[in-house]
């Protein structure tokens, strides 16, 4: 069982509950992202399960009308295994995504999982006709290239500032060329892109910059937030925007949690007053 510390960053253990969730969030014109729970399986068994879980996930969605996608981590598809296993388990979630016109997402991961991530993305927008969607990391110093290589297939692309703690050899550190790389790549989109963008960020100030690009060029966009973390924003955006919000659920939830506490000031503090009881 989730205590309550956490449940304000992970919707629950089972798929019930975290469809309720859903529900609730739909009631108040936010759309949601739901994640199963887990990375890096080193046996196929595990990768499968998951795998089967988030088929049977789409027909949940699909059977009960929601407005909610589903986003996959490489990892948990078994791509520490082999390419091949991740290429096959992503297919099949995909296609019956497509079967159930349900979206589905590719979380992107630590830089080493890059270019299998995209290739499987791109491969598999152009075989569906899009139907699905891939994220890019800002902190990256290879993301401009491959923004500039997705701009002509047929899916989306979320746009993040990246979670991973890179190398610098590949990957920017200060902040604020994080920041120039992020506006960089999101003007570059709104320009070139015809087929969706997902602005993935908390940053009240890429949420304005993105806004102002979609009111110059029109090009079809959505703000993606993670459950717990500025959510009265995310309604407050919803009135006159589309908002997804990234629900996470399942039974590998601790190590997600404590991510989430310790990226955010506001959230240890969350944390600390829920400990003290205050």
């Amino acid at each position: 069982m989730i205590p309550p510390i956490a449940n304000r960053f992970v919707a629950g253990e089972s798929p019930a509950v975290a469809l309720e969730r859903v529900r609730r969030v739909n009631d108040r014109d936010v759309k949601a992202i739901v994640n199963l729970l887990g990375e890096h399986y080193d046996d196929r068994e595990t990768a499968e399960a998951d795998a089967a879980a988030y088929r049977q996930l789409i027909d949940d969605v699909a059977d009960a009308g929601l407005e909610a996608c589903v986003s996959v981590k490489p990892s948990q598809l078994g791509l520490d295994l082999g390419e091949d296993v991740f290429r096959d388990l992503l297919s099949g979630i995909v296609e019956r995504g497509a079967e159930r016109d349900v979206f589905v997402w590719i979380d992107m991961e630590d830089h080493t999982t890059t270019d299998a991530t995209l290739d499987a993305y791109e491969a598999l927008a152009r075989e569906h006709g899009g139907g699905v969607g891939v994220c890019v990391q800002a902190n990256l110093r290879r993301t401009r290239e491959d923004v500039e290589r997705l701009a002509a297939v047929p899916g989306k692309v979320r746009f993040t500032k990246g979670a991973y703690d890179e190398p610098a050899e590949v990957a920017y550190t200060d902040k604020a060329v994080v920041d120039r790389e992020y506006r960089a790549l999101l003007a570059y989109a709104f320009e070139r892109y015809d087929d969706g963008i997902a602005v993935a960020s908390h940053d009240p100030e890429m949420i304005d910059h993105a806004i102002g690009l979609y009111e110059t060029h029109g090009t079809p966009f959505e703000i993606q937030m993670l459950m717990g973390v500025r959510e009265d924003a995310q309604y407050e955006l919803a009135e006159e925007y589309e908002v997804w919000q990234y629900l996470p659920y399942g039974s590998r939830w601790k190590s997600y949690f404590y991510r989430r506490v310790m990226e955010r000031k506001e959230n240890v503090r969350f944390a600390l007053r829920a400990v003290l009881g205050r």
